[in-house]
């Protein structure tokens, strides 16, 4: 029997205004998030370094995968859109923090984002409990 897709956790609201994707899918054992941008309670966040908004959007990825009962050790592949190449060494010095040891397979490149931010995080999830 072919199993089918969850969609995890409410909706995404920015700025008052719920938007047409998931937070996460699973499909199998894979959680895909959606791409994170440095978010506070709903509201973007577009002031502040590449570090600040960097910390901002891994520590938000953090509290979705805890919320799926995951954690930065089940990553097995990321992939980061950067606006600036001269962001890349304060993001890469952030991004370390968080994993310090076996990081995940990492895709990044520059692009102009849809948002006003430095960076945006999308993760693919292992969760092979």
């Amino acid at each position: 029997m072919k199993k089918s897709k969850q969609v995890l956790g409410d909706p995404i609201v920015i700025n008052g205004k719920k938007l047409s994707l998931s937070k996460a899918v699973k499909a199998g054992d894979y959680i895909f998030l959606t791409g994170q941008i440095p978010m506070i309670d709903g509201k973007v966040i577009t002031e502040g370094n590449i570090s600040y908004q960097t910390k901002i959007v891994l520590d938000q990825i953090g509290l979705t995968l805890k919320e799926f009962g995951c954690d930065y050790k089940d990553i097995v592949k990321s992939m980061v859109w950067l606006k600036s190449k001269d962001d890349f060494k304060e993001f890469d010095e952030v991004y370390k923090q968080y994993f310090p040891t076996e990081p995940p397979a990492r895709s990044a490149v520059l692009n102009e984002l849809l948002v006003d931010v430095k960076v945006e995080i999308e993760v693919i999830v292992y969760d092979g409990k």
